[in-house]
């Protein structure tokens, strides 16, 4: 590795050069099943023909303006995310933490507009929000947290899939403008919350005037098995936030809002210099348009189903495995011990998987992975956490 990178990653001793649907080769010419997809993102898969020819078209014609004017491509992109959601109003950054940020700023201003002096957030312990200052401190880990202090103020934390933690803070406290968590936590560990818990925030969000704030960098797109999470249990949200998937890796993120969030920013809140620019949202368009046309997240149900009811099969009897959890193709299979080092075992075998909470094996392969390559990574993980525990 180049001494002249910053030390922010614990780089695999991999490198690779090309992908090929959910195939990674390395620079040794080494072929690789990524059941990772660059952590949710590449859900069509790598170098898909149609997204690499729409990245190419679009670099040939133009690849950036200011939003001083206006983008063809990205009022296309927001109409069609709007019309996808049930969402009313788009702002587009480069990234999930921007996507965040956006949020968090969203609820801020809300909160000031009913009064309070300094509004709240509430958000769930075991999150993750993102990096940059505010967004961290939104996190539920004091790991990600550690050395950054002072911290953003303003934010509230209960435990995840804990309603009655979020009633209590509705029937204390006058401060309190918004509630952001994950429908699924993923970096937590791919944690599942009891049906009805997102329809249930959205009453307690209702009955007390707050904002309803859905994270779905990971659980959007189609990766929980509808297009997004929110979606399986009937409800709208006040704001949403995506990004990973919708580009397939091309850098974009998007802050989504309704009803009495749509018209919180205004000229001058906000803004970002490539924010939305033409490159990334005509990717975005390609990519929403193959996922509709071949209902991947139709095909993410299917498959999510199927790897989890082969995982708890194989996994039964095996000491050791505490839970084995998923909604779509988020996989986590919970174990009694840190397990980091299975992600080198897996790459000796050929398999791209990661570990997160320290004890969770977490797949998040692409969306179009067949029912083939789907038994491939449950044999290959199978027999590689039996010789481990």
């Amino acid at each position: 590795m180049s001494d002249s990178l910053m030390s922010t990653y614990a780089r695999l001793p991999v490198s690779f050069e090309k992908g090929e649907g959910v195939y990674l080769y390395d620079t040794e010419g080494n072929k690789y099943l990524d059941a990772l997809a660059g952590i949710a993102v590449c859900s069509l898969g790598h170098a898909h023909p149609r997204v690499a020819e729409a990245i190419a078209d679009q670099a040939r014609t133009l690849i950036h303006t200011s939003n001083v004017y206006n983008i063809p491509h990205q009022t296309e992109l927001g109409d069609k995310l709007c019309g996808l959601s049930g969402m009313s109003r788009v702002f587009f950054g480069n990234s999930g933490a921007e996507a965040n940020e956006a949020a968090i700023k969203i609820a801020r201003l809300f909160g000031k507009k009913q009064g309070i002096d300094r509004p709240k957030i509430i958000v769930a312990s075991g999150s993750f929000h993102g990096r940059t200052l505010a967004t961290l401190s939104a996190t539920g880990s004091r790991k990600v947290q550690a050395g950054f202090s002072p911290l953003v103020e303003g934010f509230v934390r209960v435990d995840y899939n804990d309603l009655e933690a979020i009633e209590k803070i509705a029937e204390n406290s006058s401060e309190v403008a918004a509630i952001l968590v994950e429908p699924v936590q993923g970096e937590g560990g791919i944690i599942v919350p009891d049906e009805g818990y997102l329809s249930s925030i959205r009453k307690i969000c209702d009955d007390n005037n707050w904002l309803m704030m859905l994270d779905e960098i990971q659980t959007g797109m189609g990766r929980t098995g509808k297009m997004f999470a929110f979606q399986h249990e009937g409800i709208t949200p006040d704001v949403m936030t995506l990004a990973k998937a919708l580009g397939n890796g091309v850098p974009i993120g998007a802050c989504l809002a309704a009803g009495k969030a749509e018209e919180i920013f205004t000229p001058g809140t906000h803004g970002s210099t490539f924010g939305g620019n033409p490159l990334v949202t005509r990717t975005a368009l390609e990519v929403l348009s193959i996922m509709e046309e071949q209902d991947i997240p139709a095909k993410a149900a299917e498959m999510g189903s199927y790897m989890l009811t082969q995982f708890k099969q194989a996994l039964a009897d095996v000491d050791g495995v505490i839970e084995i959890r998923g909604h779509g193709l988020m996989i986590g299979i919970n174990l009694n011990t840190d397990c980091g080092e299975l992600v080198s075992q897996a790459l000796e075998k050929k398999l791209l998987i990661n570990v997160t909470a320290g004890k969770t094996v977490r797949l998040l392969p692409p969306l179009i992975i067949t029912k083939e390559q789907a038994d491939e990574v449950i044999s290959t993980l199978v027999a590689l956490i039996k010789d481990f525990l």
